[in-house]
C-alpha cells in the first residue's frame, strides 16, 4: 500500500538531486535571510537627520544642540539660517528633523522666563515623528527640571520660586494627521511595481529556453544589448498601467495628496521601472527553468521590503545594512515617490536618486547583456 507512494518520493528526491540551484537556494537562502534581516532590522528609530535654526547663537542653544546630539537619536548636520533653508532640507530628504531657537532663549533662561523651543519634524515618514519629538520632550522636560531645582535652591525663603520651565513646540510637516496611508500608498507603487516587473520578466529568456523559441533568437540578427532593451520596453507601458491604476485609488479611496508634478513623478519612474526589468531578465539569464526564476523573484522582493524604508525606518540600519540597501532601486524610488507626492519635491531635491536609479539600471544592463549567451547550453 505503501510502496508506490515511498517510490514516487525516492524520485522526487533523485530529481531535486539533480537540480542544485534549487538545493542551493533551499540550504543557504535561509541562512542569509536571517543574518541580514536579524541584524539589520530595527524598530528603533536613532540617528535622525536634524538641522539647527539656531537664532540666538549662544553657549546655551550650543549646548541644547549637543545634549540632543548626544542621545543618539539625532544626527546633527548642521546649522540653516531661516524656515526656507529648513523646508529645502526636508523636501529634499537630507533632513528629517529641524531644532529651532528662539533669539531671546539665553536670555529668557537667565532672566527666569519661559522659553519656547520648536521641533519640526518630517510627517512623511510617522515612525520617526513619534520618536523625535519624545526624545526631544524628554531632554527639555529634563532641562527644564533641572533649572527648577536651581531656581529653588537660589530663592530665598520668602521668595516665590515659581518658574516656567522650557517648552517644546512640535510641528508636523507634509503629514500633519500621521495618516498611516499618507505614507504607505505612495511607497506601494514602488513595492508592486518591483514585485511584478521582476516576476514577469524574470521569466523571459527561461521560458525561450523551455519552450524551444531560444534558437529563433540564436540565428536572428538581434545583437545582445537590443535583445535585453526589447524584452524591457512592453512591460513598461505594463508598468505605467499599474502606476496609474495605484495613483488613482490612492487619491479616491485613500485620499493621498499629489503634491508635486505628475509628469515629472512620470518621467523619473520609467528610469525605476526599466531597473526592475532589467534584473528580472538577470534573473532569467542565471534560472534554467521558469521555477527558479520565480524563486529568485521572491528572494529579492522580500529585503526590498524590509531594508528599503517602506516599512523600518532606514536611518535606523545599521550602516552596513544601508550600503546595501543602496544598491535597491525601490531604496531610490521611494525617496522619489514621497519626495514628490507628499512634499512636491522637484527635480533639483531628487537629483541624487535618480543618479542613483540611472547608475543601477546601467550597471544591471550590462551584466544582463554579458550574461546572455547566444548559444544553447
Amino acid at each position: 500500500m505503501f510502496t508506490r507512494p515511498l517510490v514516487i518520493a525516492w524520485k522526487e528526491l533523485l530529481q531535486l538531486r539533480r537540480d542544485r540551484m534549487t538545493l542551493a537556494m533551499m540550504a543557504v537562502l535561509p541562512i542569509v535571510q536571517l543574518l541580514l534581516f536579524g541584524y539589520a532590522i530595527n524598530t528603533d528609530v536613532r540617528h535622525i537627520p536634524t538641522v539647527v535654526y539656531d537664532q540666538d547663537r549662544s553657549a546655551a542653544s550650543r549646548d541644547l544642540a549637543r545634549s540632543l546630539s548626544a542621545t543618539g537619536f539625532y544626527d546633527m548636520l548642521g546649522d540653516v539660517r531661516s524656515y526656507l533653508e529648513i523646508e529645502e532640507a526636508l523636501r529634499s530628504g537630507r533632513a528629517r528633523a529641524a531644532l529651532v531657537v528662539p533669539a531671546d532663549y539665553a536670555s529668557n533662561l537667565a532672566a527666569g522666563r519661559s522659553s519656547r523651543l520648536q521641533l519640526i519634524v518630517d510627517g512623511s515618514d510617522p515612525q520617526t515623528v513619534g520618536s523625535a519629538i519624545n526624545t526631544a520632550s524628554g531632554l527639555v522636560m529634563a532641562r527644564s527640571s533641572e533649572l527648577m531645582l536651581r531656581k529653588l535652591a537660589g530663592s530665598s525663603a520668602g521668595e516665590s520660586a515659581a518658574f516656567q520651565p522650557i517648552e517644546l513646540e512640535p510641528s508636523t510637516w507634509y503629514n500633519p494627521e500621521l495618516r498611516t496611508a499618507v505614507f504607505v500608498v505612495p511607497g506601494l507603487i514602488g513595492v508592486i511595481l518591483t514585485m511584478t516587473m521582476v516576476m514577469l520578466t524574470a521569466m523571459a529568456i527561461a521560458r525561450e529556453r523551455e519552450r524551444g523559441t531560444l534558437e529563433q533568437l540564436i540565428v536572428s540578427p538581434v545583437r545582445r544589448i537590443e535583445l535585453v532593451l526589447g524584452k524591457i520596453l512592453p512591460y513598461t507601458i505594463i508598468g505605467y498601467v499599474q502606476m496609474s491604476l495605484i495613483l488613482l485609488a490612492g487619491r479616491v479611496v485613500f485620499d493621498v495628496p499629489l503634491v508635486g508634478s505628475l509628469q515629472l513623478l512620470y518621467v523619473l519612474a520609467f528610469v525605476f521601472i526599466a531597473a526592475n526589468l532589467a534584473l528580472g531578465l538577470f534573473f532569467s539569464t542565471l534560472a534554467k527553468t521558469q521555477q527558479q526564476a520565480m524563486q529568485m523573484s521572491f528572494f529579492f522582493l522580500l529585503p526590498n521590503i524590509l531594508l528599503s524604508g517602506f516599512m523600518f525606518p532606514f536611518e535606523s540600519m545599521p550602516r552596513p545594512a544601508q550600503w546595501l540597501a543602496q544598491g535597491l532601486p525601490l531604496t531610490h524610488f521611494l525617496r522619489i515617490v514621497r519626495g514628490i507626492t507628499l512634499k512636491g519635491a522637484g527635480f533639483a531635491d531628487i537629483s541624487q536618486e535618480l543618479v542613483w536609479l540611472a547608475a543601477i539600471f546601467a550597471a544591471l544592463v550590462l551584466l544582463t547583456s554579458l550574461r546572455f549567451n547566444k548559444k544553447l547550453v
